[in-house]
This record gives C-alpha cells, structure tokens and sequence, in this order.
C-alpha cells in the first residue's frame, strides 16, 4: 500500500490518491489486468447489463460476472448505424465497443428485458457480433410472491442453459458459496461507505465509487485484499473538510466516476448513491435460507428497486429520504442519461414529492459520455448557492 501524501489529503482535482491508482487502472479499460488473469487461469467471464441479472450465478463455479461499460467511448458511430436516435447513449456505447471488439474476451451475455432499450440491444448484439453465449432474462414488471417465483425460474432456466453451453455443473453447493462470496464482498464495501456519514469524511464520493465499479469488473476473488487495505488504510487517513454541501446522488446507469468528480470539484461532496451501480441497495447482503435460486431470486428482484417496477415508487422515495437524513445531506441532484425512458418518468415524479417534503432537488440530464462539463459545474455551484451554502 502506497504512503499518503499532503497532496492526497484534500479531495477535488488534486484528490488521486496513490492508494486509489490500482483501482483506476481497473475501471480504464473492460479488459483490466485482473479479468485478464482470470481469462489466462481459464475462467469464464459473462457479460450483464443489469442490476436484475444475479452476479452469484455468473460467479458460481469458474464463472466471472463483468458488469458492462464502455470507459473512454468517444464516439458511437458503429452503433449509430444499427440504432435510432432516440436510444440512450449508453446502449448505443456498449453495442459501438461489441462491435469493435473491446469484449471480445468475454465467453457469454446474459440480458434483461429492463428496457426496450435493453431489447434493442440484444437484438443488435445477435446481429453484429453473434455471442456464442447469449441469454435474455424474462424479468416481471411488479414485485410480488407470484413474481418471484417467475424470477425464479428464469434463474433456473439460466444455470440450466450455462451447464449445458460450458459442459460445467453449477450445484446449490457452489450457489451457495458464491452467496457467501458475495455478502463478504458487500460486507466489506458496506463497512468503506459507512465513513462517508462522519462530518468529515475520510473518503469521497469519487473515491468511493472508483471501489464500487472495481468490484463489478473484476473478479471478487482477486478484490478482497486490496479492498481490505484500503479500509485500514482509511482509518488512518485525515481530510481537510473543503466542500460546501453534502448531496445524495440518485439517478439510473452511471459507471464513470469523473462525473462525480465534476460535482464535488464544484464544491457538493456526494455522501450517498442510489445508482444503479451505487450502495444503496446494490450492498444490501443477501440473507440466509435453504434454496439458493430462491434466495438469490427473491433478494434480486425485491432489493433492485428499478423505476421499471412501477408499484415501488413509495418505498423507492422512502430509501432515497431515508439516506438523505441518515448521511446528513443538505440536498438530492437527480441524473438520468436522456433518452432513458424509465428514469426520465422517474426523476419528475421523485423532484416533486422530494420538493413537496423540503428537501433541495437538482435535476440534471446527461449522456453516457461526459458532456458539456462547464454548464455541470455552473448548475452544481447555482444549487449549492440555493441551499444557501
């Protein structure tokens, strides 16, 4: 573990710790230096998507998950040719770099009907590229018991179809030991993000998430020792408090840290994120039980909390308040990638009922890649302003 510097102890522009710098190597490029080890000791690694596809199955026996982004995507003019304008820019990202053959070390996919975007794009990804491996999950559109007996036998069906493909066999046995995998990996980073409640944290939002998207990139296996000095690590570390607000973060796909930076080098340290690859539920454990496939069913389709599942609203608002009072945030800033369908409903009728309650709302739409950072940070500093910080 690399020493701290004077220079690390401050958060913004100048706030890449040495100690972050392995975890920034990992989110460069899809195929970091730990999927490649895997790849060399013969694992499989299988593409996802989305919050709805269980990583314990694809972790399960010598299965690797790989959630799915595109860093660095600088334009999207393959997939332009394949897509309609009106598709959200981070399908149109993945399917460009599919085609480019930036995943091409990956042995599998496996989808869901999230979205029609999400359909779109498994119909896009047959054509072009033709996985060997490919399978899009039937997901329901409400949580109900009814509904988790559906998901689980679209989970059945889908450790049916990778025995067959791969020649492997995948037991409750080994279901139940990448759940334990699984709850030791969300333990760990649980215990990291519990010290952005402090007044002063010892870590910032960009940081954290730098932790976040590492450990669905890379295999878990190769995570826990690096993750483990950086949370003693943390425990040693002093930051000066130079931020003006502390904000929630809420909002759809967001796997680009440098978005986050944005925010907190305009003076909003983020505390909290309900992201779809954020903490709030993504590392909530998953609890303990008999059969795996009902648990991890049961624990995927209730603890996601999607916009698509309409019925949740409430319960979705009610986490996002409680994480509002919980970390002492002085405001929420809602993103949604345009064109995104299910947030874009979303994030009017949560600006609302958050602003019916009190509670500073800034709503902002964006595209997968960053765009237009000078306009980011007038809109952040004006907000900030508003709260009178």
């Amino acid at each position: 573990m690399a020493t701290e510097t004077a220079e690390s102890k401050s958060f913004g522009s100048n706030g890449n710790q040495m100690m972050f710098s392995l975890f920034d190597t990992i989110i460069r490029s899809p195929l970091n230096r730990f999927m490649e080890q895997a790849v060399d000791e013969g694992k499989i690694p299988i593409g996802y998507t989305c919050s709805y596809i269980p990583r314990m199955i694809l972790s399960a026996k010598n299965l690797v998950p790989f959630r799915v982004f595109a860093p660095g995507v600088s334009s999207t003019e393959m997939a332009d040719t394949y897509l309609p304008s009106t598709i959200c820019s981070y399908t149109k990202s993945i399917l460009d770099f599919a085609i480019n053959g930036r995943y091409d070390f990956l042995k599998g996919w496996v989808l869901t009907s999230s979205c029609q975007h999400m359909s779109r794009f498994f119909d896009n990804l047959k054509h072009t590229v033709n996985p060997p491996f490919i399978k899009i999950i039937d997901l329901p559109n409400r949580v109900s018991e009814s509904a988790i007996r559906w998901m689980m036998a679209e989970m059945n069906e889908l450790r049916t179809d990778i025995q067959t493909h791969f020649q492997i066999t995948v037991s409750d046995e080994d279901l139940n030991e990448a759940i334990n995998r699984h709850n030791d990996s969300v333990q760990l980073l649980s215990a990291i993000g519990e010290l952005r409640k402090n007044k002063t944290p010892v870590i910032s939002g960009t940081e954290f998430h730098k932790l976040m998207m590492a450990a669905l990139v890379a295999p878990e296996a190769f995570l826990f020792k690096p993750l483990s000095d950086i949370k003693d690590a943390l425990s040693k570390r002093e930051l000066k408090e130079d931020y003006r607000a502390r904000v929630i973060l809420v909002g759809g796909q967001l796997d680009d840290p440098a978005y986050i930076n944005i925010i907190e080098q305009s003076g909003a340290l983020v505390v909290s994120d309900r992201i779809c690859t954020g903490s709030i539920p993504g590392l909530d454990p998953i609890p303990h039980g008999t059969d795996p496939i009902e648990r991890i069913s049961a624990h995927t389709l209730t603890k996601t909390s999607c916009p698509r599942m309409m019925d949740n609203f409430q319960a979705r608002l009610a986490a996002i308040i409680s994480a509002y009072e919980t970390f002492q945030a002085d405001g929420i800033i809602i993103e949604a990638i345009k064109f995104c369908d299910t947030w874009g409903l979303e994030a009017r009728e949560l600006t609302d009922s958050l602003r019916e309650k009190g509670i500073p709302v800034l709503k902002l739409e964006r595209e997968y890649r960053i765009t237009g950072e000078g306009q980011l940070k007038t809109r952040i500093q004006a907000f900030i302003e508003s709260m009178g910080k």
